[in-house]
């Protein structure tokens, strides 16, 4: 699937053929049971996003929400975008481990895992991931990330 222009997951979803719709939906649930309190589930960058609300961090470094986790259908598979496992060796150890415990072959690129069905995920463990950085942990992390570089406060998106 091209970059999505849905403005809500649900009508992301419906975009979606019946069984990348099951797969997408299936792990979507599976985050949602597990994010820390603060994060919003929205559509941005054309995925399923779980972000810090700008009202709780309106500093960022591209005006737009910090992104936690996304979830979206590419067009031969889809990706879990897991960005406290790349600010943080401890947690990509842990969710390599989990794959190599599970038996499941691990397909990680630069920015996301990749994988074709949720079955190819060991869910339970990727659950524990998410619910592993609580929002504030987060913005300390991309902070420290950002180092001295100045941010840009975010501007009101214009309506289309």
């Amino acid at each position: 699937m091209a970059q999505s222009k849905a403005s809500t997951p649900t009508a992301y979803l419906r975009e979606l053929e019946p069984d990348r719709r099951r797969v997408i939906s299936e792990v979507r649930k599976m985050i949602r049971a597990h994010l820390p309190a603060g994060y919003e589930e929205a559509m941005n960058w054309g995925m399923i996003c779980y972000q810090v609300p700008l009202s709780a961090c309106p500093d960022t470094y591209n005006g737009q929400p910090l992104m936690y986790a996304a979830l979206a259908a590419q067009k031969r598979y889809c990706a879990l975008y897991l960005t406290a496992v790349y600010q943080h060796a401890s947690l990509e150890k842990r969710l390599r481990r989990a794959f190599d415990k599970s038996g499941l072959k691990l397909d990680m690129g630069k920015s996301c895992v990749r994988f074709r069905t949720a079955g190819d995920l060991p869910m339970e463990q990727i659950g524990r991931i998410v619910a592993a950085t609580p929002m504030e942990r987060f913005i300390r992390s991309c902070a420290r990330c950002r180092g001295d570089r100045p941010a840009r406060r975010s501007r009101p998106r214009s309506v289309q």
